[in-house]
């Protein structure tokens, strides 16, 4: 192992990330063994946010590629300048390096963000560069990847709406590390960092209440794929400024009501051919974790009407 990828590092990270210790040891050991890696899980899950602290907390670069559609091969490795070549004809100067060749060049890691939401021929590029360490570019020559390059991917699950089964030739040169959704005591604790100021404003049961709905989304019977942590995030952020808006207090029917629903409603994918909307839900998971920190409603207090945000959708 070396000290780049040892415990050093381990314990920086351990104060960066909000729990995942198991997760960080078993990627920072794939990176010291110098293997290529696959994160799987679903959205919220901190993918991103544990690669993006891995690179930043050492010494190698890092190129991040966003996976879509759009991701064409050229878009990956680059291409040659066209009035460069114009002026001085193919050559090394004339290219435009892309993050693929940038991270072969220099030996640093490259993150590719929802592999499998790229193209195939974008994806065999990249198999292609797992399995021989290298890559042809045509009039530009063969550009072997530096000591230290390691191709990193994160992908959604396959049901995620706008993605493609990965071809196992992925799998066989990757190791796959799945990650779930983390504790509830791990979620507060996120939720208390991302919005200090509103977790204060609407208390240490306000923000349990919060994690508890998003988190009750994951499981309903009427909900193909829940709220990630982003949707307490979002509501206890809500909830302190309605609150601040309508001069009312942070946990009253009215504000959480309507923070419950701007954050949540959006985040949830109703099942197909269900009777519910997905107002309808996050309206029940309201009544069971937030109303009742409501206390007893006031004329000016109760929630809003049937035209109000607050209101159950229709099916």
């Amino acid at each position: 192992m070396t000290a780049e990828f040892g415990p050093a590092l381990l314990r920086r990270l351990t104060t960066q990330v909000v729990g995942r210790r198991r997760e960080l040891e078993v990627i920072i050991a794939a990176l010291a063994a110098g293997r290529h890696l696959l994160l799987e899980g679903p959205p919220g899950t901190g993918k991103s946010t544990v690669l993006r602290a891995i690179a930043s907390a050492t010494d190698a670069g890092y190129e991040f590629v966003e996976g879509n559609a759009e991701l064409t091969p050229a878009r990956l490795v680059g291409s040659f300048d066209p009035a460069a070549v114009l002026a001085e004809g193919y050559g090394p100067d004339a290219f435009l390096d892309g993050p693929l060749l940038s991270a072969l060049r220099d030996g640093s890691l490259l993150y590719v963000e929802e592999i499998n939401r790229i193209p195939e021929e974008t994806l065999n590029v990249l198999i292609t560069v797992m399995s021989e360490g290298e890559l042809g570019v045509p009039r530009l020559g063969r550009i072997t990847a530096a000591p230290g390059f390691r191709l990193v991917a994160a992908m959604n699950p396959f049901d995620a709406v706008g993605t493609a089964r990965i071809a196992s030739a992925v799998y066989d040169r990757c190791c796959r590390l799945a990650m779930g959704y983390q504790s509830v005591e791990d979620e507060v604790d996120i939720v208390e960092r991302a919005a200090p100021v509103a977790a204060a404003s609407i208390g240490p049961a306000g923000v349990l209440a919060a994690v508890a709905t998003g988190r009750d989304t994951r499981d309903h019977a009427d909900v193909r794929t829940g709220s990630s942590v982003r949707g307490a995030i979002d509501l206890v952020l809500l909830a302190h400024e309605l609150s601040l808006l309508r001069e009312r207090a942070p946990l009253a029917a009215d504000v959480t009501l309507d923070a419950a629903q701007l954050a949540l409603s959006g985040r949830i994918r109703v099942r197909d051919g269900g009777s519910r909307s997905a107002e309808d839900i996050v309206h029940e998971l309201w009544l069971r974790h937030l109303a009742p920190l409501a206390g007893p409603a006031d004329p000016d207090g109760a929630p809003a009407g049937a035209d109000g945000l607050g209101a159950p959708g229709k099916a």
